[in-house]
């Protein structure tokens, strides 16, 4: 009987932080898309933010199928950040294949993004 209370909580958990996720996904998309479209750049702050909620709210969602989201976000954002800081002496150095890195880097993000929400509006766990 404990067994079906703790399922019935985990999944109540789980539905509980869909709006968290949806917020957090929704601000990693709008930096996402930005980061494509040219002059469309929303800045870091927004993912900043995203992050941080990322990483408060994480603890929560453990023993649910949102904790591989919270983990996905978490890992998209830093792997992009760090290819972006790795990539951004191209910029000063030769413009192209700089912006040409970037532009794949932000289209990888925008990938894992939406698959991140695909999984989410199905409630399920996104794999890697």
């Amino acid at each position: 009987m404990s067994d079906v209370t703790d399922v019935v909580s985990n999944e109540d958990k789980a539905q509980q932080l869909k709006t968290v996720g949806w917020v957090s996904y929704a601000l990693h998309l709008i930096v996402a898309v930005g980061a494509i479209v040219p002059g469309g750049q929303m800045g870091a702050v927004l993912l900043i933010i995203a992050l941080v909620v990322d990483f408060v709210k994480r603890e929560e969602a453990q023993g649910t199928w949102q904790a591989s989201h919270f983990s996905w976000r978490i890992r998209s954002t830093l792997w992009a950040g760090g290819l972006y800081l790795v990539t951004f002496p191209l910029f000063i150095l030769l413009y192209v294949p700089g912006w040409i890195a970037w532009t794949l880097i932000s289209i990888w993000f925008l990938y894992r993004i939406v698959k991140g929400m695909v999984a989410m509006n199905a409630s399920r766990a996104v794999s890697s």
